[in-house]
This record gives C-alpha cells, structure tokens and sequence, in this order.
C-alpha cells in the first residue's frame, strides 16, 4: 500500500536552537526519534544534524530517517538585510540537496520563514502590522522561493508568533501577493486567534507541508498579564503534548485526510532552550507519536 503521509520529529522539540547548544549529540537524537516511530526529522539548526557532506549518512544510520525540511529565515522587509542573507539560504540548499529523495513527496521543504522582529515578540498575537511595504515584502519572499525551486526544491512559508506573520489575515495576503506554498503550523495559527481546522481545509492547495503543534491560549494570556513575551510564553508550557491543550486534534487530522495532503507532517512541541529536563523532552515526543498515531496518523 501506498503511504501518503509520513511524520516527522523535530529538534525545537529538544530546545535545540543553535547547532553547539543541544542537551543530547544529533546521533543519539535522530536513534531515538527513529525508535519513537518517526519517518524522518527536520534539520533544526542548520549544521547540528551534519554537514552536507554528512546529513544523508547520519539519516541513514539512524535507521533510514528522511528529511522533511528545516528554517531558513531571510528579512524579507529589508532589501539590504535580504541580499545579505542569501548566501545562508545558498548553504542551506547545499545541505538540502545533499540528502538522496526516492519519492518527491517526501523531499525537504526549505522553511521559509522571517526572523524575530522585537516588537511582536514582546506581544505575540498582538503587534499587527509591522509589514511596511507589502509589495516589496511579498517580492523578496517569490525570489526566495524561485531560488528554492531553481536547486529543484518546493518551499513553504511558515507563519509564526513573534514575526511580521502571524494571523489568518497576514497569511492570506501572502498568499494572494505570491505563487509560494504555506506550511501550515496549527499551534502557531491557533495562538495567533486564527482557526486550524478551517486553514487546513480553506488553504489546502497552497499546503505543502503541515507542522502539527497543540496550543494553549489560556498560557499564552497568563504569560502575557505577567509581563512575559513569546519566549516566556514556550516556557511556561503554550505548546503543551498532544492532546493537552485546546486545538482539535481529531479535527485536524481529518481535514489532512479529507482534503487528499501528500507528505510530511512534522509533530512540533516548541520547548525552551534551557531549564527543561531532557527525560521529560524524550517521553514527551513518545506521547506525541502515540497521540497522533491514535488520531489516524
């Protein structure tokens, strides 16, 4: 039988931020995501899952994991910073394309996505409106995504807290300003106000990849009446386990099958950089594979 859908883990379940900052080396990371049940990995921080010349190797001792994608942030609101960020993006592809594909439904998705803008971390969901210039903004990320294409790679935008997209209606003027394709993240969209299920099935043609978080926005409001910006708010638990905080996960995974979605699904569970115990971050992405499993993936 042919498979369709294959999940993924990640390293920002680990708190792995920065390739020389990671509580556990990639080899004994990427054996216990493959003896959780997952069918591959995305690279985290370019360089802490191998180099180009050694990713596909590592993948492949580690029981024959795939590479589902990683992040590539480009500041796309400024055309100086953006042409001085392309040369990451070029070694990003390097690594990339240096993995073998057997079936293109399952190649890397570049992650296209901004950088922190200071602002919108400090209130997350809240600071709307920090796109100057829409049409410039939107004609850098198409050349980004074209420079994708052109190293044979589809790439997709991610949205996310703390950038300049966040909401529904951010996304949907991305969407109708460019050809590129989205990477859904249900727990970003969910703390930003907006409405997975719906963006799963509303937004399903421009979906190329799906990053499946549960949120909590119960957390997020009580860490930022404490003061506490979006980091805090990962910190104090506003993507909880599967099946623990507010988004439908039963719906979700419908709409994933209902709509016909082919390839990765990358379980995400966003954890601090410190202060949480390694143990707890293992069991924790063991109950997500079987939550999810349960729920029809």
């Amino acid at each position: 039988m042919s498979v369709s859908i294959k999940v993924a883990n990640a390293p920002v379940n680990f708190g792995v931020y920065h390739p020389d900052r990671a509580p556990l080396a990639a080899p004994e990371l990427l054996t216990a995501l493959a003896a959780a049940g997952y069918d591959g990995v995305d690279s985290g921080p370019v360089g802490y899952l191998g180099t180009a010349d050694t990713l596909a190797g590592n993948l492949a001792d580690a029981g024959g994991l795939g590479l589902a994608g990683g992040w590539i942030d480009l500041r796309y609101g400024d055309e100086d910073g953006f042409t001085a960020d392309l040369p990451n993006l070029d070694a990003t592809l390097d690594v990339f394309t240096s993995v073998p594909v057997t079936d293109p439904r399952f190649a890397p998705r570049p992650t296209l996505a901004c950088p922190d803008n200071a602002e919108r971390v400090r209130r997350p969901g809240r600071a709307h409106g920090t796109v100057a210039d829409w049409p410039g903004f939107a004609a850098r990320l198409q050349r980004a995504a074209d420079r994708c294409r052109e190293r044979g790679l589809e790439p997709v935008f991610h949205h996310h807290l703390g950038t300049d997209i966040e909401s529904t209606e951010e996304v949907e003027r991305l969407l109708l300003a460019t050809d590129v394709s989205l990477c859904l993240d249900t727990g970003h969209l969910h703390l930003a106000g907006g409405d997975p299920v719906a963006a799963l099935r509303d937004w399903a043609p421009r979906i190329k990849q799906v990053h499946i978080k549960d949120g909590s926005r119960a957390v997020l409001e009580r860490t930022r009446a404490a003061g506490g910006d979006f980091h805090d708010a990962v910190r104090d638990g506003a993507f909880p386990v599967l099946g623990e905080g507010e988004i439908d996960l039963a719906a979700c995974v419908a709409a994933v099958h209902d709509t016909g979605y082919t390839g990765w699904v990358v379980v995400e569970q966003d954890a601090p950089a410190t202060g949480r115990a390694l143990q707890t971050m293992l069991a924790d992405q063991l109950t997500n594979r079987d939550v999810l499993r349960k729920a029809g993936l």
